[in-house]
């Protein structure tokens, strides 16, 4: 009989969970991953895994073992249900998730969460390593945090919706805006010079909306570039749920080609890390 191993992220709020059906002779097959949202972690932990198994027909015997990790992991103090559980550090299950789901063996994986790390893995054919090379501020609590203060509008498929009719030439200021006379030879004028440097008294809450996405891509996108750079690859895989925002998609593609790399928005990125908890287990 198949047994099941189950990974959970544990976030403040939100709470991921995905399971792997483990089989002797052939790749662990993915159960499809799941997220609930909760006032505290505790709650979440237990309404993921009441759903996740209900929804997918698991008994308690079906289950051989569980993997957390996430910041609210520490809240967990007795294993659920009488189960194994195991707590997975959580920078180790960002790199073993960025590297199963973009397939790749040497990438900078980056974790788009409430803020942002960034993870150098490397696969040898038979087990994955990873290093914490460090993060940045810059993330969806900096999205939420600002809309709310700047336009009163703090739900994130809101905010989505607000950037698409937004139009960043009255928000920031563009090389090509600061050097008429090709100045700066080489480099795309249409990159930023400056965020929020250009500011339009005419600017509408959908620019200031597309504004504030496009700076917090293009401050990891940078990071993620000096990191891929300083260790000699070109491939970085985004993960986190700020993957799925088409606004912040768009400015890392736009800066892909000017810098010379290969960002990957692999299927299922949000879930990269409750994938790399699940995973770890099966690393060695």
């Amino acid at each position: 009989m198949k047994k099941t191993v189950i990974g959970i992220d544990v976030g403040g709020t939100t709470t991921k969970i995905v399971g792997f059906r483990k089989s002797n002779d052939k790749e662990p097959q993915i159960i499809a991953p799941q997220f609930v949202k909760a006032t505290d972690p505790l709650t979440s932990v237990y309404g993921a895994f009441g759903k996740f198994t209900a929804q997918n027909n698991l008994e308690l015997a079906d289950i051989d073992r569980i993997l957390i990790t996430g910041a609210g992991s520490s809240f967990l103090t007795k294993p659920i249900y009488d189960l194994d559980c195991k707590t997975v550090p959580e920078f180790t299950c960002i790199g073993i998730g960025g590297l199963w789901l973009s397939g790749l063996k040497d990438a900078i994986v980056v974790s788009l969460g409430t803020g942002t790390a960034l993870i150098h893995a490397r696969f040898d054919g038979k087990k994955a390593t990873t290093e914490y090379l460090g993060g940045t501020g810059m993330g969806g609590g900096t999205l939420v945090g600002l809309c709310r203060k700047l336009l009163g509008v703090d739900n994130i498929d809101h905010i989505e919706q607000l950037a698409k009719d937004g139009d960043l030439a009255n928000i920031d200021l563009r090389i090509k805006d600061i050097s008429r006379n090709h100045l700066y030879s080489g480099i795309n004028e249409n990159l930023t010079a400056a965020n929020f440097g250009n500011v339009s008294d005419l600017a509408s809450p959908a620019d200031i909306a597309l504004g504030v996405a496009n700076m917090i891509a293009e401050t990891v996108a940078m990071l993620s570039i000096f990191a891929a750079r300083a260790n000699g690859i070109r491939d970085i895989v985004l993960t986190g749920n700020l993957t799925s925002i088409v606004p912040i998609q768009n400015a890392f593609t736009n800066l892909s080609e000017s810098f010379g790399v290969n960002f990957h928005i692999p299927e299922n990125a949000q879930f990269g890390t409750v994938i790399g908890a699940a995973l770890s287990e099966l690393n060695n």
